[in-house]
């Protein structure tokens, strides 16, 4: 129970290192996809994007996965502090799911630069801000 604050505070980081991310790798994708036509440009951000997702994203994501895992076994109790855990857990793995189609997408948008459209992208932007709204609150608020 000592260290449970130190790995909370490792999850915290972890989490934001996965989420700063997903923020950013759809907008390279934005760019990828608006500046198709430029070769040099696009190889770049090619490189940009796998490494974004394969060094920063990937090793946070299971950080933060092994990292809360393991907190949840340190305090079982917190299933039986409410529903939010449940939900906040839920939410999460939309966040996983969400994290994987966009290993997806690289892949896709690296064989055909016309994939998908600018705009589809910079809406698929928005999805892990809401998801990381819902995952905040319920861990800050803890409703229900």
């Amino acid at each position: 129970m000592e260290y449970y604050n130190w790995i909370l505070s490792f999850h915290v980081m972890s989490f934001l290192s996965w989420m700063a991310m997903l923020f950013y790798l759809p907008r390279l994708f934005v760019y990828h996809r608006e500046y198709a036509n430029k070769e040099d440009f696009v190889n770049v951000v090619k490189i940009q994007e796998f490494k974004l997702y394969k060094y920063i994203g990937l090793p946070a994501m299971w950080a933060t996965i092994i990292s809360g895992g393991f907190m949840i076994y340190l305090v079982p109790e917190l299933f039986k502090s409410g529903a939010w855990l449940h939900v906040k857990l839920t939410l999460m793995i939309f966040l996983i799911a969400y994290s994987f189609s966009l290993d997806y997408m690289r892949k896709k948008i690296a064989e055909n630069p016309h994939y998908k459209s600018g705009k589809f992208f910079r809406f698929y932007n928005e999805v892990p801000t809401l998801l990381m709204i819902g995952i905040v609150i319920m861990v800050v608020i803890k409703p229900l």
